[in-house]
């Protein structure tokens, strides 16, 4: 079996994607390339930060047309959980992960128990939870080669699906931001846009119609957008949520669908939702405040999953996630009243906070 683990700290190195962080003045610490030929395994760690603690994020199985594309999601979002972790103020940093390639065709016990190798060769600064093209079996798998894994099931001594949790964060947020914008936590006759029906979307239409929302769905996968409406009789499915008229737009897929164009279309008053790095480019964050749409920050609605697997890691009960996840209802009023205060965008008030946490836990270093 040929294995090859190429550890490149890119603090130093402008032409390897090696640019200091813009927004936070920090590079990533470490980016792994990791490449199994016996298991067709290809995969790259990237640890942006363990300023706090050990960098969590989860894996994501995703067919990437190259490498560079792999390599650019795989820095954003590892930057967007050393924020989510610190926002959500638990002990942990910013990692992500990505293996490159179709899960539908090339995922076997084989490639995960290779991976898991590799994480467990990180020495426990990266530690693995669930995302897009993994689940909660897969994560079983993984744990077989290492302990630095979360988000397995009950009976390999997890807390199970994360989903549930994340949605319930992004719910909480949303009724937040109602609070903020229309003077009332209530949702009823709301008319909500759910972009992605998957393991979140599909929990937070749950949530939604329970509170008496209207919802409108939906997703690039038929067969899923099929299965909801089926679930869930009174939604309404459609082809782009962002033609309909709305209340909210949710959007629970893949990111970087608000750009200049899309919130030229936007008809909707808030902006709250699962999917990470929502925002194309950090400008749009100013767009849509100048605009008067409510953004809650993607990396603040959608912790309730890192707050599970967190309370995982540290032995907690399920009550102690909930309760937290919960308390991520203050967190966004607290943000967008100093969004207000200072005038300035919701993205940019949280970065602020955040910010200021990892100064401090940096100085104290």
């Amino acid at each position: 079996m040929a294995h090859t683990n190429e550890s490149v700290s890119i603090a130093g190195d402008s032409s390897v994607f090696g640019r200091t962080d813009v927004n936070t003045g920090l590079p990533h610490e470490q980016v792994v390339f990791c490449e199994d030929s016996a298991t067709g395994l290809q995969a790259i760690i990237a640890i942006h930060s363990t300023a706090l603690g050990p960098a969590l994020g989860g894996t994501r199985f995703y067919p990437y047309t190259s490498q560079g594309v792999a390599l650019t999601d795989v820095l954003r979002l590892s930057r967007g959980m050393t924020y989510k972790a610190a926002i959500a103020d638990v002990p942990l940093g910013g990692g992500k992960a990505v293996i490159i390639g179709d899960p539908q065709r090339i995922k076997t016990p084989e490639l995960l128990r290779s991976y898991g190798r590799f994480i467990d060769s990180l020495g426990g600064r990266y530690i693995s939870a669930g995302d897009v093209g993994t689940s909660t079996s897969d994560l079983d798998i993984i744990g077989e080669r290492t302990p630095h894994v979360v988000g397995r099931s009950a009976t390999a001594g997890g807390s199970g699906n994360s989903g549930p949790m994340t949605a319930l964060g992004v719910y909480q947020s949303l009724r937040a931001a109602a609070n903020f914008t229309w003077g009332a936590a209530d949702l009823t006759d709301r008319v909500i846009g759910v972009e992605g029906v998957g393991k979140v979307g599909s929990e937070l239409i749950s949530l939604l119609l329970a509170d008496g929302a209207k919802v409108i769905a939906t997703d690039l996968n038929a067969d899923a957008l099929d299965d909801v409406t089926a679930r869930f009789p009174d939604i309404i499915g459609c082809n782009n949520v962002l033609d309909e008229q709305l209340d909210v737009y949710a959007p629970c897929a893949l990111g970087g669908t608000l750009t200049a164009a899309s919130i030229h279309r936007l008809t909707a008053s808030i902006v709250c939702g699962a999917a990470n790095n929502q925002l194309w480019t950090k400008d749009v964050d100013q767009n849509l405040h100048s605009k008067g749409v409510v953004w809650v920050p993607d990396y603040v609605a959608n912790a309730g999953g890192l707050i599970q697997v967190a309370g995982e890691k540290n032995k907690a009960d399920a009550q102690w996630a909930h309760d937290r996840v919960e308390k991520i209802y203050d967190t966004v009023l607290s943000i967008l009243d100093r969004s207000r205060a200072e005038s300035i965008p919701p993205g940019a008030a949280a970065d602020r906070i955040v910010e200021a946490r990892l100064a401090v836990a940096l100085s104290d270093a």
